[in-house]
């Protein structure tokens, strides 16, 4: 479990603001599961989806998604991760293959967390933001994502990561525009 609370490179929760910010956001509140809500909900509300909003820069980091208050659902992943972390909550990464257009491919990653609460177990989130037709909530032990699988070339991988995967670090340095991003979008292939 050490590792799904460690600060990393991407996973910072060990800088300043971030630090701050899960101290802030667990003012007041003893129950792991209020915290962690309350984590969820203020990365899954206040930082905006890059794609959606058409926004810059391109975020990897924790701190740097904070710092601009934008990320793709990865980046957006990464800072939630931290947050949970610096509040001694731990958690990962994980990840599904999603049809783009939602018609078969082109195909790509799509970003979300595992908490792991002690009356639940492990527990997915996403906190990618919601917008018409996307309504993820935090709802333990009930899952409530953003996307559902719906085709036979998407997946919902079950594994949880404690560091990202190097696609998405790749994809997310090498870019420096959320359009650059969001036209090469990271994916994987699923073996049969």
């Amino acid at each position: 479990m050490e590792q799904y609370l460690e600060s990393s490179k991407y996973i910072d929760w060990t800088t300043p603001a971030v630090k701050a910010l899960a101290l802030k956001l667990s003012r007041n509140l003893e129950n792991e599961q209020d915290i962690a809500y309350k984590c969820y909900e203020w990365v899954r509300d206040e930082i905006k989806h890059s794609s959606d909003y058409k926004l810059n820069p391109v975020t990897c980091k924790a701190s740097d998604v904070l710092a601009h208050g934008t990320g793709y659902c990865y980046a957006k992943s990464h800072l939630l991760a931290a947050l949970l972390r610096a509040n001694g909550i731990p958690s990962g990464l994980c990840y599904q293959r999603l049809s783009v257009y939602e018609n078969g491919a082109p195909y790509c990653l799509h970003g979300l967390n595992a908490i792991y609460l002690n009356n639940t177990g492990w527990y997915r989130v996403d906190a990618r933001g919601n917008k018409k037709g996307v309504n993820a909530q935090f709802t333990p032990p009930k899952e409530a994502l953003a996307f559902p699988i719906t085709e036979a070339n998407e997946a919902d991988f079950k594994e949880i990561w404690h560091s990202p995967l190097p696609v998405i670090i790749e994809t997310l340095e090498k870019y420096t525009s959320y359009i650059d991003v969001q036209e090469n979008l990271p994916d994987i292939e699923i073996l049969k």
